[in-house]
C-alpha cells in the first residue's frame, strides 16, 4: 500500500535566492521595504526578485512611483559586493525603458551611479556603463550626463578600463558629444581616440571612429583632428577589413575636411582613391559619407582636378536606392564640375 511522504526538496518553481513576491499591487511595496532591511540576505533576495520584475515597463513605473529609486541609490553605497552588483543590474535594466530613463533624470540617479566609476568589481562598473549607454540613447539623457559634469571622468576611464567596458564608454561618449563636445575637447579626448583607432579590437576601432564623427562637428573638434594628425590614420582605416570601420572613418573625414587644413591633410594622405572605392560599398552609410567627404575635397582645386575624371562614378549613384545618397551625388557632381 502506498504511503504519503514529505519531500525534502523545495518545489520546482521556488527560487531560494529570491524574495517571495507578494500578490498583485503589494509586490513592489513589499520589495521596496525589503531593500531597506538591515539584514543582508533580505536585501540580496529583494534585489534578485526586482531584477526579474523591472523587465516590464509597467513595473518600472510603479517602482519609481513608490520610491524604489531612492532605495536603490542608497544600496549603491552598500559594502556588500553582491548588493552593489545586483543594484546596478536593476538600474541598467530600468534604463532600457523610457519611463526608467525619465526617472533617472528626475531623481538624479546619474550622479549616484558615478560613485561606482572606480568600484573594484568589474561587473558593477560594466552594469553602470550599460545604464549610462542606454540613458544616452535619448537626447535628454545624453544632456543629463553632460550636465552632471561626468565627461572628463568618462574620458579618463577610457584609457584604463577593460575592452568590453571601453566599448560601452565609446557608445556613451558618442551620444553625449552630439549634445555638447566642449568638455571632451578640453579633456584631450581626440588623442585618446587616435590611440583607439589603432586597436586590434574591431568594435573599438569602429566606435572610436564614430565618436570622432561626433567630436568633429564643432569647429574646435575639426581643428584638433588636424592638429593631432589623426587624418592619416582615418585614411588608412578607409581600407579596413571591417565595413563599419570604413563607413565611420569616412564620416569623420567628411567633417574633418571642412577646414582648409583638413582638406589638404587628407589630400596629402591620398584619401581620394580609397574614398572612391567606398562609393561602391554595400553600406549606404559608407557610400553617403564617402560622397560627402569627396565633395569637401573637390572644393580644393587639386581635389577637383583629380575627381573630374571620376564624374561617371557619381552619376551612377544618381540611381542609388537611398535618397540621401542620390541627393549627395548630385551635389558632388555640381562641385566637381564647377568652373571659376
Amino acid at each position: 500500500m502506498a504511503s504519503a511522504q514529505i519531500s525534502m526538496y523545495l518545489p520546482p518553481d521556488v527560487n531560494p535566492s529570491q524574495a517571495a513576491i507578494a500578490y498583485g499591487c503589494q509586490a513592489l511595496p513589499k520589495l521596496n521595504k525589503e531593500l531597506q532591511s538591515e539584514d543582508l540576505l533580505t536585501r540580496q533576495k529583494a534585489l534578485m526578485a526586482l531584477c526579474d520584475l523591472v523587465h516590464d515597463p509597467e513595473h518600472v513605473y510603479v517602482a519609481i512611483d513608490i520610491g524604489c529609486l531612492e532605495s536603490l541609490k542608497a544600496l549603491l553605497k552598500d559594502t556588500n559586493d553582491m548588493v552593489r552588483l545586483k543594484t546596478t543590474e536593476v538600474l541598467y535594466i530600468m534604463a532600457t525603458h523610457n519611463v526608467g530613463r525619465e526617472g533617472f533624470l528626475k531623481y538624479d540617479v546619474i550622479h549616484a551611479l558615478s560613485y561606482l566609476l572606480h568600484d573594484p568589481q568589474a561587473a558593477c562598473r560594466e552594469n553602470l556603463h550599460l545604464a549610462y549607454k542606454h540613458l544616452a540613447q535619448v537626447p535628454s539623457g545624453a544632456q543629463g550626463i553632460v550636465n552632471s559634469g561626468l565627461i572628463p571622468a568618462l574620458v579618463w576611464k577610457l584609457q584604463r578600463e577593460e575592452e568590453n567596458i571601453q566599448e560601452l564608454l565609446l557608445d556613451t561618449l558618442a551620444a553625449c558629444l552630439m549634445e555638447d563636445a566642449t568638455e571632451a575637447l578640453d579633456s584631450r579626448l581626440v588623442p585618446f581616440l587616435k590611440e583607439k583607432l589603432l586597436s586590434a579590437n574591431n568594435n573599438i576601432r569602429s566606435k572610436a571612429a564614430r565618436t570622432l564623427v561626433a567630436i568633429s562637428i564643432p569647429l574646435e573638434g575639426k581643428k584638433q583632428i588636424w592638429q593631432y594628425d589623426v587624418i592619416p590614420i582615418l585614411v588608412h582605416l578607409l581600407k579596413d577589413k571591417v565595413k563599419e570601420v570604413q563607413a565611420n572613418a569616412a564620416g569623420a573625414l567628411m567633417y574633418a575636411t571642412v577646414t582648409t587644413e583638413g582638406k589638404y591633410a587628407a589630400l596629402d594622405a591620398e584619401a581620394i582613391t580609397p574614398l572612391l572605392g567606398l562609393l561602391f560599398s554595400p553600406l549606404s552609410k559608407a557610400r553617403l559619407n564617402a560622397i560627402k567627404a569627396l565633395t569637401m575635397l573637390a572644393e580644393a582645386p587639386e581635389g577637383r582636378r583629380f575627381l573630374q575624371a571620376h564624374v561617371p562614378n557619381f552619376r551612377a549613384l544618381e540611381k542609388d536606392d537611398n535618397e540621401a545618397v542620390r541627393r549627395a551625388a548630385l551635389v558632388a557632381i555640381k562641385v566637381v564640375e564647377w568652373k571659376p
